[in-house]
């Protein structure tokens, strides 16, 4: 049995990695803000110390594009070091070594960090969760007409499948860099919008719409997609199918009559 300590551990992947190595029979120290009794705010570093006594794996979750991911990071690996932690395994994202967006850069500079720290390290970069895409597509679909990125593909992957290949390489011995995982299909975001207002039930039209700079460049050429690497199984209207109940079962029955088979709807992703 291995001590593993999460990092982010009760976030939408890390408390499904959390789970996991559990089931598999490893002691697993949850470490968030809010998480006790190892409740450490990483960018801060206090606490750190504690939690990582005896702990042999670091499952690195916890992220935030606010900033500061590189400042927790330096406090994450020094107390690593110190408490002789033999194996640190990160999470990050395909193509931060190529897009121009400031949460990436603060991605592969983490990942720089984790490199020469001199623990041994793992780190393996997956395309955006289906989570993300759906509160994007969410938050458009509040307007009278769905606006998207023209000429942006995504190639979502779903969440539990990155949980399991994480807990994967936690049990198993540092790999350096390993391959990508990419979800399993390739589809243009107003595909995906479409997609999304059928599985609700709702309406709109959906407009695609050209922006501007080199990080929106960077997406239409598709440096945030591994083709090669689509190895996830479940697909967008899977994920959607369990995640976004049809709207037309939570409209309210007309004035006077019983609604049949009403229901709540389903709780969005943490």
């Amino acid at each position: 049995m291995t001590t593993i300590l999460v990092t982010g551990g009760t976030g939408t992947l890390g408390s499904l990695v959390t789970a996991r190595l559990r089931a598999a029979g490893h002691e697993v120290r949850v470490l968030s803000r809010h998480a006790q009794p190892y409740a450490v705010d990483l960018r801060e570093g206090t606490g750190l110390d504690a939690a990582m006594g005896g702990v042999e794996v670091v499952v690195h979750c916890a992220s935030t594009p606010r900033g500061g991911d590189d400042r927790a990071a330096g406090h994450l690996i020094d107390a690593a070091r110190q408490a002789g932690v033999a194996h640190l395994v990160y999470i990050s994202i395909v193509g931060v070594d190529r897009l121009p967006l400031g949460y990436y850069t603060t991605k592969r500079k983490v990942e720089r960090m984790i490199e020469e720290s001199g623990l041994g390290w793992t780190v393996l970069r997956t395309t955006q969760f289906h989570d993300l895409v759906l509160g994007l597509l969410r938050t458009s679909a509040k307007l009278p007409v769905m606006l998207v990125p023209a000429g942006v593909s995504v190639q979502p992957i779903d969440t539990a499948e990155v949980a399991d290949r994480l807990a994967e390489l936690a049990a198993g011995p540092p790999a350096g860099r390993v391959p990508d995982l990419g979800g399993p299909e390739i589809r243009p975001l107003p595909d995906l919008a479409r997609a999304y207002l059928h599985a609700t039930g709702r309406s709109r039209p959906v407009l695609p719409v050209r922006l501007a700079g080199k990080a929106y460049a960077g997406y239409r050429r598709g440096l945030h997609l591994t083709p090669d690497r689509a190895l996830g199984k479940t697909t967008f209207e899977d994920f959607l199918s369990t995640h976004a109940p049809a709207a037309r079962n939570r409209r309210r029955p007309k004035a006077g009559r019983r609604a049949e088979g009403a229901h709540l709807p389903g709780k969005p992703p943490q």
